[in-house]
């Protein structure tokens, strides 16, 4: 699925991966973002064959370590041997040297809330090819490409944005199906909402960064979960999102 010029995205069972090409002198390079869900990556090799065909990524990017997003990240690097770029503040989870704080199954309800309990809370054990990011020219490969530290959601998660369009890849920072709801997900229903909220211990945190992407001024948007939105609906919908939050604290007397 095309979302911009040089930047296409591809669903694994319930999160998307994105591809970012057009990189490099010949322009013919890529890089590949997050990598789905556990054993999805025989599909991931078989669509990256055909956007690309045998040429492999010049690094896999991770906007965080929750287990839908690194799913197929041992065998990915197994076949292509690339770089793992991840933030500093998430490594220690991908390590396993740390799990995630447990799910919270009834912050909001849904059957993916309710089935919270049963997803992995540890990473992988993963400690080859790996990158740390932490200064600004950490991704200096992603020309016209910024990254940006998006807290909350989990302590490392990270978000990347291309000026030129306004395309933002939100990762979980910023979603755009409710992904507590069984039946949203498998509908697709398109609507933003903050990270899905049984795997985010800091609510307060995700709403500073979701303010900070606000900022950006979005145009385009895909994210972690979610179809691609377009327009005047980004905007529109982080700020009914930012306005539902606050008037909750209000009634919550926070």
């Amino acid at each position: 699925m095309k979302i911009a010029e040089n930047v296409y995205g591809y669903r694994t069972a319930i999160a998307n991966i994105a591809y970012i090409a057009g990189l490099g002198e010949t322009k013919e390079e890529w890089v590949l973002i997050d990598t789905g869900v556990p054993f999805s990556a025989p599909f991931i090799l078989k669509n990256s064959k055909k956007l690309f065909k045998d040429k492999k990524p010049l690094a896999i990017i991770l906007t965080h370590a929750h287990f839908d997003h690194i799913g197929a990240l041992q065998t990915l690097v197994r076949v292509w041997d690339v770089p793992v770029y991840i933030h500093e503040k998430e490594m220690s989870y991908l390590e396993s040297e740390k799990k995630y704080p447990p799910p919270t199954p009834f912050k909001e309800k849904g059957m993916m809330s309710f089935l919270s309990p049963l997803y992995p809370r540890d990473g992988i054990a993963f400690h080859s090819n790996i990158k740390v990011i932490s200064a600004e020219d950490s991704l200096y490969f992603l020309e016209g490409w910024k990254w940006l530290h998006t807290p909350g959601h989990t302590d490392g998660h990270i978000s990347l944005f291309r000026e030129k369009d306004g395309l933002l890849l939100a990762g979980d920072a910023l979603i755009t199906v409710r992904q507590e709801s069984l039946f949203a997900v498998l509908m697709q229903k398109k609507e933003i909402h903050g990270p899905p909220a049984y795997f985010t211990p800091n609510v307060e945190t995700s709403f500073t960064s979701i303010e900070k992407l606000l900022a950006l001024d979005p145009h385009i948007l895909y994210s972690g979960h979610g179809m691609p939105m377009y327009g005047n609906e980004i905007k529109e919908g982080i700020n009914k999102l930012l306005y539902q939050h606050s008037t909750e604290n209000l009634v919550k007397g926070n």
